[in-house]
């Protein structure tokens, strides 16, 4: 089942975690690559001209705007491909004024194809190798034909190193994802469990104290599940749990969050959304899940919510503070959301 929001490039939720949660560490293969370029580029410069600077100077605006694009994005995805085959464009650019098929830049086309395999999947890994290797074919058979037929081996390096060190990337990086999808994934709901949530909250944290925006988090219990348990028993009760994990996701938007903490708990978070939003997003969920029956039984949820925003944001007393409203939506005769009732300063 496809999630609300997906996309070619991210189809499932976790493929947009993982180009979320890697998100630093391919910054600082940026970092690193830019600044060995950039010292190549002060080098050669002489010989080539300093407009070489200037396609540098395009590419590393693109590269230190990419993080914060992706954080006010709904679909971070779309910005980090741009990025990849923008910054593809700008380096076969320069090879072709620099040469084309005597260009000593052919082989830096591997740099921003080889990062994009830390972050996608096989299919579009793939089409970025195919992308980077057009764009070889047209900085050299395009600039000078006769010179890239008569010298080939300044092309044909560029491009085995392109498929050979993209592969060994991407190999590296799905063992790490396959290994993080065993460890972080509920295997019966196919939701992110604590282990995700943990991670992903640090970032979403540090991205509040950045910007000022809130951070909204519902903690949902499913009202009386045992006895779903007692009377239809645990296989039912496993499928009430898989379709309430399938109601929710797929009425939530591709930044909306949840994660199923165990048992018959799931937990929300919004980010950018205040209180008043978040009320109204969860009376969405509750009702979707009433009107849906899951598993064919009369399911109802209760719902606690809690809100801080920038420096405040923090999980443990924003999970405190939606367990307590959760516990009161359960004393009022559940079935409803039930909010902390203001947005939260430090514990």
């Amino acid at each position: 089942m496809r999630h609300t929001g997906a996309t070619w490039l991210c189809p499932e939720p976790v493929d947009r975690q993982r180009v979320l949660d890697n998100m630093g560490r391919v910054r600082r293969a940026r970092m690193i690559a830019g600044a060995a370029i950039g010292f190549a580029l002060v080098l050669y410069a002489p010989r080539y001209g300093w407009w070489t600077l200037l396609l540098f100077a395009l590419a590393a605006v693109n590269n230190l705007t990419l993080d914060a694009r992706c954080v006010r994005s709904p679909k971070p995805e779309y910005h980090v491909a741009f990025n990849v085959v923008c910054t593809q464009a700008i380096l076969a650019a320069a090879i072709a004024l620099s040469g084309g098929p005597k260009s000593l830049a052919m082989p830096w086309i591997v740099i921003p194809t080889a990062i994009a395999a830390a972050r996608f999947r096989a299919r579009v890994v793939m089409a970025g190798v195919g992308t980077g290797m057009i764009l070889l074919l047209a900085a050299t058979f395009g600039v000078d034909p006769h010179g890239a037929l008569a010298h080939p081996d300044g092309l044909v390096v560029s491009i085995t190193l392109l498929a050979a060190i993209t592969a060994c990337v991407f190999a590296l990086s799905s063992a790490e994802i396959e290994h993080r999808g065993q460890s972080t994934l509920d295997p019966l709901t196919g939701l992110l469990n604590r282990a995700a949530l943990d991670r992903r909250f640090a970032e979403l944290a540090d991205q509040a104290r950045l910007t000022g925006d809130p951070v909204s988090v519902l903690m949902c219990d499913i009202d009386r599940f045992k006895r779903i348990n007692d009377e239809h028993g645990h296989s039912r009760g496993d499928a009430v749990l898989r379709e309430i994990g399938y109601e929710l996701r797929r009425h939530l938007r591709s930044f909306e969050l949840i994660y199923r903490l165990g048992g018959e708990e799931f937990l929300v978070v919004f980010p950018g959304a205040d209180e008043a939003i978040a009320a109204t997003l969860g009376e969405q969920l509750r009702t979707a899940v009433e009107d849906a029956r899951p598993g064919g039984v009369d399911i109802t949820l209760s719902i606690g919510l809690a809100t801080a925003r920038g420096e405040d944001v923090g999980f443990e007393h924003l999970f405190e503070a939606a367990d307590a409203a959760l516990y009161d939506a359960k004393a009022a005769g559940r079935n409803r959301v039930v909010s902390a009732g203001r947005e939260l300063a430090p514990a």
